[in-house]
Order: C-alpha cells, then sequence, then structure tokens
C-alpha cells in the first residue's frame, strides 16, 4: 500500500467525508487535452444565519504561470452564482489541492448546489460537482 503525503491523506480525507456527490457535469478528457480544471470532492458544512463553509478539492491541468486554477464558485442550478473564491497563484506542485470558502448565503428554497473551478486562460468548465445543502 502506498504512503500518502500529508496533503494526499488529507485529500482522501476530504473525499470520505465529503457530503454525497449526486452528479458530474461537463466532460473529463484526458489530462494533455485537459481544458479545464475539475472538481474532484465537496465538502459542506452549515455555519450561522444560514449560510455555508465549503471545501472543494480541484485538480488542474496547470502548465505555465499564465495558465492554472485561478477560482471556484458555488452556484445554483439555474446559474446563479452565490460565492466565488479568487486563487492567487498557480497549485502546480500541490495537485489536486484543497481550499475553502466560508460564508456563503444561499437563499433558503435551494436545496442543491454546483461547484465549478476556472483556469485563468479557458475561464470555467471541467467536472463540476453538485452537492446536497445538509439541512435542507
Amino acid at each position: 500500500m502506498p504512503v500518502l503525503s500529508r496533503r494526499g491523506a488529507v485529500a482522501v480525507a476530504l473525499a470520505a467525508l465529503a457530503v454525497p456527490v449526486t452528479a458530474a457535469l461537463g466532460q473529463r478528457a484526458g489530462a494533455a487535452d485537459q481544458r479545464f480544471p475539475d472538481v474532484v470532492a465537496v465538502k459542506v458544512r452549515a455555519g450561522a444565519g444560514g449560510t455555508f463553509d465549503f471545501d472543494a478539492t480541484v485538480s488542474s491541468p496547470y502548465d505555465t504561470p499564465q495558465r492554472y486554477a485561478d477560482a471556484f464558485r458555488v452556484a445554483g442550478k439555474n446559474g446563479q452564482v452565490y460565492g466565488e473564491r479568487v486563487l492567487l497563484h498557480d497549485h502546480a506542485g500541490e495537485q489536486p489541492f484543497t481550499r475553502d470558502l466560508y460564508g456563503v448565503v444561499i437563499p433558503v428554497g435551494i436545496r442543491v448546489v454546483v461547484v465549478q473551478a476556472r483556469d485563468r486562460k479557458n475561464g470555467y468548465g471541467g467536472k463540476s460537482v453538485e452537492v446536497a445543502l445538509p439541512g435542507r
């Protein structure tokens, strides 16, 4: 059995604890052909006052400092964006990587959101994850 680095172990643990993923959107190309980053796992927790905290694990086809996963967002199925986390640097040596987005206000009637990642050069695309909001 391979020995995981601390980051690898954290990614595995997050994947195991993630709220059930209901469906993946988008298409997954081979790594060499991949234009967009993929969201590979999402953990969501209900916060105070109707807010939610998200931990998104993203796999990016990083190839240059001009092209990397530079954001992820939480949106409704209708495309309404509820929150976005902008990433200020590449994560070339940390694949996949997990980042958080806290205090996202989501209207009461929304039960499922979509988490998507953005490539600095190509924009949003790739594999997205639908996740059910706890308590709704």
